[in-house]
């Protein structure tokens, strides 16, 4: 049997994509070998759909390590923005922070850290267009690593990055927010967004 191609497994995650439909268990040997070429696949499902992203999101993935998937203007949200979780497949909530680039970020600038015009707080939400959620880090990368919804908090200028508080609680409740180091996580969103081709001022 014909071992089924990654245009084939994008064009089944670009109907459930579109459709908000779940989809079935892929058949054996269908799954993406490897995070490239769950990337590949990633990448054919916003081709099939006619979609750019707009950004680049860094998430763990299924077996610890850190994924990199595209953000899609349309699931970007502005503060304030409510997000019906009962209705977002495998839904998790977790606090970031999200960079807006002052200047254009080129594939030959790696090693260097990006400039950023502001930083805003972020509650990622993540979904998966898959019936049960990924156990391979190839197949997180194919399903653009659970990109679900972004709300995007108010933005500040001037924002060192470094160790920076980050958290989230329930509305009313103190907030216990952790330090986490935003600088290197930037660096690395920023280098995948590199070996990605790049992205454009305010991405």
């Amino acid at each position: 049997m014909p071992r089924t191609s990654p245009e084939q497994v994008a064009g089944w995650l670009a109907e459930a994509l579109e459709t908000g439909n779940p989809l079935a268990p892929l058949p054996a040997g269908a799954e993406p070998a490897g995070v490239a070429e769950g990337e590949r696949v990633a990448a054919l499902v916003l081709e099939a759909l006619g979609l750019a992203p707009c950004g680049l999101r860094t998430v763990p993935g299924p077996e610890g390590e850190a994924l990199a998937g595209p953000v899609l203007e349309g699931r970007l949200l502005p503060d304030g923005a409510s997000v019906a979780l009962a209705a977002v497949r495998h839904a998790a909530v977790a606090p970031g922070v999200m960079g807006v680039l002052a200047e254009d970020l080129s594939p030959d600038s790696g090693g260097t850290s990006p400039v950023f015009s502001a930083v805003h707080p972020i509650l990622d939400v993540s979904a998966w267009r898959l019936r049960e959620p990924p156990a391979s880090a190839g197949l997180a990368a194919a399903d653009l690593s659970g990109h679900g919804y972004i709300v995007a908090g108010r933005g500040k200028r001037g924002v060192a990055m470094g160790s920076l508080p980050v958290g989230m609680a329930p509305a009313g409740a103190r907030r216990r927010p952790e330090a986490r180091d935003v600088g290197a996580a930037m660096l690395a969103a920023a280098e995948a967004a590199r070996r990605a081709g790049g992205l454009p001022r305010g991405a």
